[in-house]
């Protein structure tokens, strides 16, 4: 499974699907299974970051070496379990658990405020000043010490951080959101 030359049996397909909770239908990871192809120019079973990087809406995005660090060297099984997480049947706690995991920059199982702020050079890069960040963050500091802010169902307090590990479990009886 993954090279360009060989081809996906019925327990292959089935193997996907429980891998990826079964978010795609047989017919989506036959699809998803040939764009992988087409990625893997090299027939090597997984897809590179460089790879990654030839799909211009890819490589455009402000979140790409983020991305990167998550997807460089996926096998199409994990391929298609990273991208179940932008299915439309996923859970919000599944949703939850990539938007954390994007912005968890020093990948240390937590949400700092300078992983926000670096999300955030990221995401305005040119287009805006380090004088107009850095009055961003004054502010954006001052609201986040007096405010609780609240994701599903969990507390969230900062300057602290958010440790996920717990949060998105509890999530997963929120009532649903749309992400």
């Amino acid at each position: 499974m993954g090279s360009a030359s060989s081809m996906l049996t019925q327990y292959d397909i089935e193997e996907v699907q429980e891998h990826c909770n079964h978010l795609f239908t047989q017919q989506e990871i036959v699809s998803l299974y040939k764009r992988f192809c087409q990625l893997d120019r090299n027939a090597k079973g997984f897809i590179s970051a460089d790879e990654f990087l030839s799909v211009p809406e890819f490589a455009m995005n402000p979140l790409s070496q983020r991305l990167l660090k998550m997807v460089d060297g996926l096998n199409f099984k994990d391929f298609v379990a990273f991208l179940s997480a932008f299915s439309a049947k996923a859970t919000v706690p599944q949703k939850i658990e990539i938007i954390f995991k994007v912005y968890d920059s020093d990948c240390n199982g937590k949400v700092t405020f300078n992983d926000l702020n670096e999300v955030l050079h990221d995401l305005t890069g040119s287009f805006m000043s380090e004088k107009q960040r850095e009055r961003r963050k004054r502010s954006t500091a001052a609201v986040i010490a007096t405010t609780k802010i609240v994701v599903p169902t969990a507390s969230l307090y900062f300057p602290d951080c958010w440790d996920a590990s717990s949060d998105i479990r509890k999530a997963d009886g929120a009532e649903q959101l749309k992400l």
